[in-house]
Parts: C-alpha cells; structure tokens; sequence
C-alpha cells in the first residue's frame, strides 16, 4: 500500500489505515482475543502501518489488546491513542488537565508495552483546561521522548490555531465521510494552510455506507448506535437514497459501495488518511483494496451530482454527546 504524510510533519503512514476501537468497545460484544490479534497482524502484513486506539476504547482493553498484537512489529507501525475523559469513561465527562494528561500517558505506555507514542492526541476540547495548558503539556512530553507527535480530535478551528501557536498539531482526527461533509466547510481549509493532516474516523459511516445496513436491521443491545439519531428505523429508511446512489457509481466501477466511500476521502487531499475498522478479515480485505480504486475529476463530479440534494436525516450524536464536540 501507498503511504502518505501527515500534513507537514515526518511522520509517514500507510493511506489506510485501521480504527481498532469496535475491536472491543462501541459495537457490541468484543472480538475474541486471540482473533483480533490475528486480524490486527492480518491487517500490517496486508500494507496497514497506522493503528488508531484510545484509553477510552474499553476502557483500557483496547490499548492492551493493539499493544500485544503489534508488540512483534513495533518498530514498523504507528500507534496513536488519545486522552481526555475522566477516568477514561466518556460518560463521566472531559479532563485534559495537565497532571491527567500525564497520568493518560504512562498508563498508556504501560498498557501498550512501549516507550513512546506516536501520535498523541486529545480526545476531544475540554472547554475548563485552556487549550495553550494541554498543547504545551503535550510538547513537554515530546521534549521528553515519551510522546513523538501531537493530535486534536474533533476540534473547532479556534482551538486548531490556538494549540499549533504552542505545539505544531501534527494531525485532526474528525469524522468525515460521504454523509458527514462539515469539515469541507471551515476545518479543511485550516488544516492545509497551517499543514496538519486529517484523519477522518467513521469513513464508512458506522457501516452505513456499506450498504449492509437498512432500516430492518437490528444491533446489539450495547451497540452505541442504538443511541444516534442518525440510525433510529425512520432515518435509516429516509437515507437509505444516499446509498443507493453509492451503489450506483460502485456498480459503473466494478467495485463496493465501501471502496468507492474510501477512495472517495482518499481523493479529497493527499493528507487526509481514513481508518476505517472492522471486526471480518473480508471486510478488511475490501477496504484495503480501495486505496487502488482511482477515482477520476469525472468521477468525482459524478458522485458530488449524485448526491446533490440529498439531506441526510438524524443528529450525529444524542443531545449527551453532542456537547462534547468543539464548535
């Protein structure tokens, strides 16, 4: 697979790379131990080198887990992890304040048997903690060897600006996909002029945009998406039309629904690196195949035209949620 740099840092990865979170959080029952490192390993030795996990995944089994199945490799992937909640548990609200952020970080070495991080970002803008005390604990631990690159996760542009004045951000990692375009809008532009790469997480829309998900199907009781708006029966059923336009362009291309999704975001900057995740050694498969799907200026028309008009129907996230993103 093809690597691509983050914004204008050194720091290289693969163009996919893989979200581990659902490997043990937010999607129902967690994988099985053992096949989860298989597919994690399954994934390096089919090209990914940028493996995305958070003290929150869990919380605190999903570090573990990336830890010992990139153990073997380490010196040849990337691992990036995040701090920023309380305890570790999104429900129990932010905490970035210096001293977490310090504690996050050697429990966070510690859980993933290693003595830096790569890229280390904040889960989301902890609007009690100026953002200038979180960018500058970060650099600290840079200076210190323990921390190599510093990331913000669904941050507004005002505390983009504001940490890069004390830190270079290395990378954004915001949702962003065919159904969720509001980055275009105000974040994209910061990121190419300040050169901070963009790493969109829900590529795929939570498996919407597979195609594999209509109003009929039913999640696990602790499946997450149970709680967004977006997948109530009703939404699915009114955006059921966003997909079937995906198809459409998938089929004129002999590929998925899921590849064009993913070349799609490939196609948007040669910075942005999507990681998709996934618990099937198919479904792996298929992704990774689209970092091959060239997706032409016609192409692209095509699809921008196809879906035209279209308004997704439901909130991203329940009201509980929604106060914790940084607009």
């Amino acid at each position: 697979m093809e690597t691509r740099r983050l914004g204008k840092s050194d720091l290289e990865v693969s163009a996919l790379g893989f979200g581990c979170m659902g490997l043990s959080f937010a999607y129902g029952p967690a994988m099985e131990k053992q096949a989860a490192i298989a597919l994690l390993r399954t994934a390096f030795e089919s090209g990914v080198t940028f493996f995305d996990t958070a003290e929150a995944y869990g919380p605190f089994a999903n570090e573990e887990l990336v830890g010992e199945a990139l153990a073997p490799i380490r010196d040849r992937v990337v691992i990036a992890t995040k701090f920023g909640f309380k305890n570790g548990r999104p429900d129990q609200g932010l905490d970035s304040r210096p001293e977490r952020i310090r504690q996050v970080t050697e429990e966070s070495l510690r859980r993933l048997g290693t003595d830096h991080i790569d890229l280390l970002y904040q889960h989301r803008v902890d609007r009690d903690v100026p953002i200038e005390d979180v960018a500058g604990t970060v650099r600290d631990l840079i200076h210190e060897g323990k921390v190599r690159h510093f990331g913000l996760s669904e941050a507004g542009v005002e505390s983009i600006r504001r940490a890069h004045a004390v830190q270079p951000v290395t990378a954004l990692q915001s949702e962003y996909s065919l159904w969720w375009r509001e980055p275009e809008r105000q974040v994209l532009p910061v990121l190419e002029e300040l050169g901070i790469g963009f790493v969109p997480f829900s590529p795929l829309g939570r498996g919407f945009l597979t195609g594999a998900i209509d109003e009929s199907v039913s999640f696990a009781a602790d499946d997450f998406r149970n709680r967004l708006p977006r997948f109530a029966p009703e939404a699915r059923k009114a955006n059921q039309a966003l997909v079937d336009r995906v198809r459409s362009v998938a089929a004129d291309k002999n590929v998925t629904p899921a590849q064009i999704a993913l070349a799609w975001l490939l196609a948007q900057r040669p910075w942005i690196v999507p990681i998709p995740g996934t618990t099937k050694a198919h479904r792996l498969e298929e992704n990774l195949a689209a970092a091959s799907v060239e997706l032409t200026a016609s192409d692209l028309s095509t699809i921008d035209e196809a879906l035209a008009g279209i308004t997704v129907q439901g909130a991203r996230y329940p009201a509980s949620l929604s106060k914790h993103t940084d607009r």
